[in-house]
């Protein structure tokens, strides 16, 4: 039996760090991405995570095949408000004896909702939403550092259709990966085709886009990664979106991967 659910989740601050860095500053993602939201399931149910260089951690493994979507709420057009905070380290052991300075663009108050599909034939799984439901952790769960420890309330339960679009329009609440959601028109490929007509001018109409990890290459040991949209436009049926389920009581579509 599978269950389609939701939390909302949340922190004061968040960094989840991107693998590049410019002239000393570490940047984060904005949107709390895949990889990065299993590892918080996996410390609220008790598994390990990462524990040696170059193996992929216990709470990938047992929990890499569950499917989840990410919107983000409160935000400015698909943003959150940032701050750089400045850190000098003075551990002789991890700075050959001399003062390290970094600095982190931290995001102030990221808060998604989270859905997930979950196979209560999996023991995690349904341990998983067990937890979620009931308020329950093992660990702490936090935002890419511990001192950005995170909550999560409103856990909802959902029925839901999948992969089926009977509107000629529709929209999608979380963000969606467009690299294979292409519409074949004769001789030109076309990105999804978003609905541009009768729109209603009292909504703040927008696209985001980011590039986020959507899981780990298992050879290489480094983020796989997809591109993603979020948008407030609708989005045409013949779009040929993807992994699509339709949330019978919200009257909107996610898109789980």
């Amino acid at each position: 039996m599978k269950k389609l659910i939701s939390i909302e989740l949340k922190s004061n601050f968040g960094f989840f760090r991107k693998p590049d860095t410019n002239s000393g500053i570490n940047f984060s993602y904005n949107i709390l991405h895949k990889p990065a939201f299993l590892g918080i399931l996996g410390a609220i149910i008790g598994l390990k995570g990462y524990e040696e260089l170059g193996k992929i951690p216990e709470y990938y493994q047992k929990l890499e095949d569950i499917k989840i979507g990410i919107e983000p709420l409160e935000h400015e057009k698909g943003n959150f408000q940032k701050t750089t905070i400045k850190y000098t380290n003075m551990i002789g052991y991890a700075n050959k004896k001399m003062n390290y300075l970094t600095e982190e663009s931290t995001l102030i108050a990221p808060f998604y909702r989270c859905y997930l599909l979950l196979d209560f034939d999996n023991e995690y799984h349904q341990k998983v939403a067990t937890f979620l439901e009931t308020g329950q952790a093992e660990y702490l769960p936090y935002f890419g550092k511990n001192e950005f420890y995170a909550w999560w309330d409103n856990y909802k339960e959902y029925e839901y259709e999948e992969n089926h679009i009977s509107q000629e329009s529709f929209l999608i609440k979380t963000l969606f990966d467009k690299k294979e959601e292409v519409v074949k028109n004769n001789k030109e490929d076309i990105d999804v085709t978003f609905d541009l007509f009768d729109l209603d001018k009292n909504l703040d109409y927008f696209f985001y886009f980011e590039r986020l990890p959507i899981g780990f290459d298992n050879d290489l040991h480094q983020y796989q990664l997809g591109n993603f949209v979020f948008s407030t436009f609708k989005l045409t049926k013949n779009s040929n979106i993807k992994n699509l389920y339709f949330l019978k009581s919200e009257n909107y579509y996610v898109q789980l991967l």
